[in-house]
């Protein structure tokens, strides 16, 4: 800290701000437990809703059951696109409060839902805090670590997300068995809300090495980048955000497809619901753990092999789930999909952040996350429409398939050294 002393004895204190991880270990180390706890909130859904669609409110059109998913996508992927808007105007930690705030309600609807779409209405708000808590805590964590372990960074903040999914995953549906199916999730979602928002009080902006970063970026302060801009540029003309966002869009149909059908896959097949919870927690934690390596593993490999072999394992891993039947056979096929999202999750993010300057980097951060939880509506309607059609299975294959050609289209079109000289010249 710097103090300069004036005649009056007034004291301006400077905040000494830094770039990297070390450096900021203990404000890294809060934001991940904050998206632990973010992370949490969304897992504890992912093995009961649907089957209170179907045991509760006797729902026998999965649409209709999916449809839930469809209203969290949509609502996470608008509010993603405020919350990059909101970053670029420093509001990271107004963003994540106003995120867990929205969150408190939730558990409630949950609990006391007359009807579906008290539930629809819950899942509307959980998409905002989402979109608002996981984009700040993915921005202020690219903020304080600077370019050179971004990887690391993403596959940090990642595994501790989407290890709290699979986890509550698990423990939602042991507890369900045990106070029943909407107890059993309101109550841990009670105590997660809550102190998710107390823990994110203590979290500091990151503002100040914003501005650090970009007068040190190579393409000095940088013009600002209209939302719109990026957009368009997302939609095809970049190759770069183009490559990126429909990757993201299609890795989260997988996991809109995972999140909705395959807990009914489940249960048809006569699994309990022990089973089917810990079937639903073996992917997004499997997911997790393997983030660890793949982050740090993109920044010295790069990102472009990373996330083509993801999306083909993935690929042949929902292939190899309609194709196979029992526990252990789909346990196995749950492992490799979740090594393959994890090749390609945190190393999305992370080239978002390669090819987009840090006087933008929110905005551009925001696009993607609208381009990739859209995937959970695509997902949500698409699985929902082939399930009812031509059954699960054919379902999971097709959707299977879609995720190899887009793999295969990313490889074709993605470079990444062209895309690092596209973000300076944008800068400049």
């Amino acid at each position: 800290m710097k103090a300069v002393v004036g005649p009056n004895t007034d004291v301006t204190v400077k905040p000494r701000v830094a770039l990297g991880l070390r450096e900021n270990w203990q404000q890294f180390t809060l934001l991940a437990v904050v998206n632990a706890f973010v992370g949490a909130m969304v897992g504890l859904e992912r093995s009961v809703l649907p089957i209170i669609a179907r045991s509760e409110f006797h729902i026998a059109s999965t649409t209709a059951v999916l449809s839930f998913i469809a209203v969290f996508g949509l609502s996470k992927a608008l509010t993603n696109l405020a919350s990059g808007w909101l970053a670029d105007r420093h509001a990271r930690r107004s963003a994540l409060l106003a995120g867990w705030l929205i969150a408190l309600p939730v558990p409630l609807l949950v609990l006391w839902a007359r009807s579906w779409w008290w539930i629809v209405a819950a899942n509307a708000l959980l998409g905002i805090n989402q979109g608002l808590a996981w984009s700040m805590t993915v921005i202020m964590k690219i903020d304080l670590v600077g370019p050179k372990r971004r990887g690391f960074a993403m596959g940090l903040n990642e595994f501790a997300g989407y290890l709290a999914v699979g986890c509550t995953g698990f423990l939602s549906g042991v507890a369900a068995s045990y106070f029943g199916l909407r107890l059993g999730t309101a109550l841990p979602g009670l105590v997660i809300a809550v102190t998710g928002l107390l823990l994110a009080w203590f979290v500091r902006d990151t503002g100040h090495h914003v501005r650090l970063e970009a007068a040190k970026h190579a393409g000095g302060s940088g013009k600002k980048v209209g939302l719109t801009t990026i957009l368009a540029r997302s939609l095809w003309r970049d190759a770069g955000m183009f490559s990126i966002s429909q990757a993201g869009l299609v890795n989260n149909l997988n996991d809109g497809l995972a999140w909705g059908v395959f807990p009914l896959l489940f249960t048809t097949a006569g699994l309990t619901l022990a089973e089917v919870s810990l079937l639903a927690a073996i992917y997004p934690a499997t997911w997790g753990v393997f983030q660890l390596i793949t982050g740090p593993l993109s920044d010295r490999l790069g990102r472009r092999p990373l996330i083509v072999n993801g999306m083909l394992l993935q690929a042949a891993a929902l292939i190899s789930m309609a194709m196979v039947q029992g526990f252990v056979a789909w346990a196995l096929s749950l492992v490799a999909l979740g090594v393959g999202t994890a090749l390609v999750y945190p190393t999305l993010i992370a080239a978002v952040g390669d090819v987009a300057h840090p006087s933008w980097r929110g905005a551009a951060v925001g696009v993607y996350r609208l381009w990739r939880d859209l995937g959970y509506v695509v997902g949500a309607v698409l699985a929902g429409i082939l399930t009812d059609a031509i059954g699960a299975s054919a379902a999971i294959i097709v959707i299977g398939v879609l995720t190899g050609v887009s793999g295969l289209a990313f490889g074709l079109r993605f470079d990444e050294m062209r895309q690092e000289r596209v973000a300076l010249r944008v800068a400049a």
